[in-house]
């Protein structure tokens, strides 16, 4: 949610940010119904006003004058009636469009019409070479007997799986690092709802735009999350926390579900784009100071480059334009792992900032040394996301004969598992 008056006083900055961005919302429309909800409650103040006045007037007025005047109490009494309608009608409309309105990207975010036109920042990790031919991640999984997914298919419909013995060990490996690595950074880890209210989406900013994109239930008002990101951020909602306590650091391992209503025939093969994972998430609230938000967005970035290069996976940062980087986001970076079987770095992390932009949805405030309550701001990133990085993890670390070695970081989690060998 932005704040009403700064469209107010600049909404061709909005009007920019909503091209830039590629969402329909009409500004002028906006700012239409806005004035015409303040004039209604102006409207309506004035008339409970001469309401109490001509009620406190109208004992003290002789009896042939009392007809007269109650007749103009009836007239105020539909007044306060007509105009209590017509600011429900307004406010609808108004909150039905402030929820569209996106957030204006920072100034330094590359201007893109979608993922093409995503900036490059940096490579680290050099692509290795093979002196045989490689086998994709569905071959190995196969192969290994560690991933079924026709049996998957059969249980639950097209995108879903099973991970099996090894398979499991090394997704839960991978989680399990991710989660130590976030606890030793200082994080508090939580166990968080993955079925939430649907006002909890809509306060972080996945309903309305991408109701398409969750799997609802309809009769609870309920819906299940894509990211633990959503009960991470608003679990201080309608809350005024202190200044001291700032920021607020937390992590939550989740399952996620998303539909990918829009994703019809594409990323089919393998574990790249499916219904269900289970991901590391991380999630920052801080004081609203965009230099401070700045250095906390860098530093969640860190976590995620941290794990993927104590994986030793190869990878590329991406700061992602205007056109790619969604609703509510000041400024987005995405992590891509290099994917042999893809042919190409692929997304596996993204490190979102979002101002105040879901706290003020979510109405989360903090006290400032002097007394102000602001809106905090939130910013989130990936940890790690599984079972998607099993695609590089297995792709890059595969031997001649078919056996894939386990990474280093990851042997304790594996009971001292060295190698996933090809099954007799």
């Amino acid at each position: 949610m932005i704040d009403i008056k700064l469209i107010r006083e600049n909404p061709d900055s909005y009007k920019h940010a909503a091209k830039v961005k590629g969402y329909s919302i009409d500004i002028d429309e906006l700012l239409s119904v806005d004035e015409q909800l303040r004039d209604a409650k102006r409207e309506l103040q004035d008339a409970k006003t001469a309401q109490n006045n001509a009620g406190k007037e109208i004992a003290k007025l002789p009896p042939e004058e009392k007809k007269s005047a109650a007749a103009k109490m009836g007239q105020l009494k539909q007044q306060v009636k007509d105009l209590t309608a017509a600011i429900e009608q307004h406010e609808a409309k108004f909150n039905e469009l402030m929820l569209l309105v996106p957030q204006i990207p920072a100034a330094e975010v590359p201007i893109g019409k979608d993922d093409s036109e995503n900036v490059e920042v940096n490579r680290v990790g050099d692509i290795p070479t093979f002196d045989f031919e490689l086998k994709d991640h569905m071959e190995l999984g196969e192969s290994l007997g560690i991933i079924d997914v026709p049996r998957g298919v059969k249980l639950a419909g097209s995108r879903n799986f099973i991970l099996k013995g090894a398979g499991a060990l090394l997704h839960q490996a991978v989680l399990r690092l991710a989660v130590d690595q976030m606890v030793a950074n200082g994080y508090e880890l939580m166990t968080v709802p993955i079925l939430v209210n649907e006002n909890v989406m809509e306060g972080t900013g996945y309903f309305p735009i991408g109701r398409d994109e969750a799997y609802l239930c309809e009769r609870d008002g309920q819906a299940l999350v894509g990211t633990a990101e959503v009960s991470l951020t608003a679990y201080h909602s309608d809350e005024i926390l202190d200044e001291a306590d700032l920021p607020k650091k937390f992590t939550a391992c989740s399952t996620c579900f998303r539909r990918e209503a829009g994703a019809a025939g594409k990323d089919t093969h393998g574990l790249y784009r499916i219904h269900f994972f289970d991901k590391v998430e991380q999630v920052i609230l801080c004081k609203s100071d965009e230099q401070k938000s700045a250095v906390l967005h860098e530093e969640i970035i860190r976590n995620a480059e941290d794990l993927l290069q104590a994986l030793e996976l190869p990878y590329r940062l991406i700061e992602v334009c205007t056109g790619d980087m969604g609703q509510g986001k000041v400024r987005m970076f995405d992590i891509e792992t290099w994917m042999p079987s893809r042919g190409c770095y692929s997304e596996t992390h993204s490190a979102s900032r979002f101002g105040d932009f879901q706290s003020r949805r979510l109405n989360i405030r903090y006290r400032d040394a002097d007394g102000n309550l602001k809106y905090v701001h939130t910013m989130n990133n990936t940890v790690v996301a599984s079972p998607r990085i099993l695609i590089p993890l297995l792709e890059l670390n595969q031997n001649a004969d078919g056996s894939v070695n386990v990474p280093p970081v990851l042997q304790n989690y594996m009971n001292g598992l060295k190698k996933i060998e090809p099954k007799k």
